[in-house]
């Protein structure tokens, strides 16, 4: 069997003598060793070596840690990257290093379990790694084995063209090894994971657009854009113009409002909807899913009282979001222009549509994005706050956008340009799928005060996920990403 050596960041002891103890059991193990930021005080066990650096995960701390590899001799890196402690076993390692001998993988990550307060264990399943799954965020569990027969051409690579790097060292050599071999993930459990209760990893659903961590997230996209450049990936700030418009339009805009029982929410969505202020024609198009809990007859009595507002229940019955968005915007009543109120949410003012409307009339743009701020169920202010996706530029916002979980809210489409693509039926992703695809090829407008109230609240389709659906959200993001990948190589102007 190969030599490993095992490399984990140090963030606190509390479970390290179960690591090592895990690493002592596995003879495959040569060296072991913590890569340890600066100002750290603790005692380091005898028979683990400090690499001391000034940021963990900066592009020094990871070739400090790569010398450190060449050093020990070993075949592969075994690196610990938390939360928690990975306790390993000699099976799980065996099993890791096979596969990656048999595969000539990059990485090889698996399956591990959770280790509760009660002592019982609960099995943590990971998602498949695909050729989209360039996020940084990206969930390989606490621990991943990397080729070794890799690490000399990457260390130079890293060496020549990443730049002084503070954040996305590791990042940067994940991608790097992705482009050279697959990654493969082990779906079965390979080790134990002794949870860190203070860690406090549970990271936000709005993380990667908190103000605070701009310089952090500007990093990353830097790194990513760079793997997309390297792959033949990269475009230029597209110039295509929207699709001509055939024949007239009911009106000139149309506010989308998919619904499913929101009887405590819809009435207010739509006054908000039906209160703007414009100077030109509007309707409001609320497509009922088929709702059991009274939001169909709150729709009913709103309707008989306003010409505005489109009461449209399917005759299809397998519709979820993006089928019923597909409803609204093929549908006669549809304007020429589409912009999206969710159920649960409010627009910040009565002047939000006609400013919408009139950035579309600034420059020929398929979609414009405006942004939104946080709040409870009853509107009150919630962190993050304001999430503008300032990080936006229009010479690389779409690249960008392959590597973030999404691009802002409200989002307002040409209706003939939208209605070439449509959306994917599903009720998660829908929108992402839609943005992705029009800003590969369209100019996309940004507006970067907040136009829009996010409520968040139990209700949500993105509250308290189990891992599951969580994983499957992951995933279907991830092949939306590879797909477009894929088109994006294929595009000329990609090369």
């Amino acid at each position: 069997m190969n030599s490993v050596a095992a490399l984990l960041a140090w963030e606190g002891d509390a479970h390290l003598p179960q690591t090592l103890a895990g690493f002592r059991q596995c003879e495959a193990i040569r060296a072991h060793a913590a890569a340890m930021p600066s100002g750290i005080a603790a005692t380091v066990p005898s028979d683990l070596t400090a690499i001391n650096v000034s940021s963990l995960w900066s592009k020094q701390a990871i070739l400090d840690c790569l010398q450190w590899l060449g050093k020990c001799g070993a075949d592969h890196l075994l690196l610990l990257v938390g939360p928690g402690a990975p306790v390993l076993n000699p099976a799980g390692l065996r099993r890791m290093v096979t596969c990656l001998n048999d595969t000539d993988a990059s990485i090889v990550y698996g399956d591990y379990y959770d280790i509760r307060l009660d002592g019982g264990a609960q099995l943590h399943r990971l998602i498949d790694y695909q050729p989209g799954s360039l996020r940084d965020s990206f969930n390989f569990g606490p621990l991943m084995l990397i080729n070794g027969s890799f690490i000399d051409d990457v260390n130079r690579a890293i060496v020549e063209t990443t730049p002084d790097i503070v954040y996305g060292g590791l990042y940067d050599l994940r991608l790097r090894l992705c482009e050279r071999s697959p990654v493969v993930h082990l779906p079965e459990p390979l080790y134990c994971c002794a949870a860190d209760i203070e860690s406090g990893r549970n990271s936000s659903h709005f993380t990667y657009v908190d103000p605070r961590n701009r310089d952090y997230q500007q990093e990353m996209e830097a790194i990513a854009t760079a793997h997309l450049r390297r792959i033949g990936a990269f475009i230029h700030a597209p110039g295509e113009a929207p699709l001509a418009e055939k024949g007239t339009f009911p009106v000139e805009a149309s506010i989308i409002i998919p619904v499913k029982n929101r009887a405590r929410t819809i009435g207010d969505a739509i006054r908000s909807a039906l209160s703007q202020e414009t100077t030109f024609r509007y309707n409001v198009i609320v497509v009922d899913n088929h709702s059991t809990d009274g939001t169909t007859e709150t729709l009913s009595e709103i309707a008989r009282g306003n010409a505005r507002l489109i009461h449209c229940i399917p005759q299809r019955t397998d519709l979820l979001i993006g089928g019923c968005w597909n409803e609204a915007i093929y549908s006669d009543a549809c304007g020429r222009y589409a912009v999206q109120l969710d159920s649960d949410d409010l627009y910040d003012g009565t002047d939000v549509l006609e400013r919408i409307i009139a950035e579309f009339g600034k420059k020929p743009y398929a979609l414009v994005i405006g942004s939104y701020t946080t709040v409870n169920f009853d509107c009150k202010p919630l962190a993050p706050g304001l999430v503008d996706h300032r990080e936006w530029t229009g010479a690389n916002g779409p690249n960008n956008a392959i590597r973030i979980a999404g691009l802002g809210a409200p989002r307002a489409y040409h209706v003939p340009t939208l209605r070439r693509f449509g959306f994917p039926n599903v009720s998660y992703g829908e929108d992402y799928a839609a943005v992705l695809r029009l800003c590969r090829s369209y100019p996309v407008g940004r507006i970067y005060d907040s136009l829009y109230r996010c409520r968040r609240w139990e209700d949500n389709s993105d509250s308290a996920l189990a891992q599951e659906t969580a994983n499957s959200y992951d995933f279907y993001k991830d092949r939306l990403r590879t797909i477009e990948l894929a088109a994006r190589i294929r595009k000329d102007d990609c090369r």
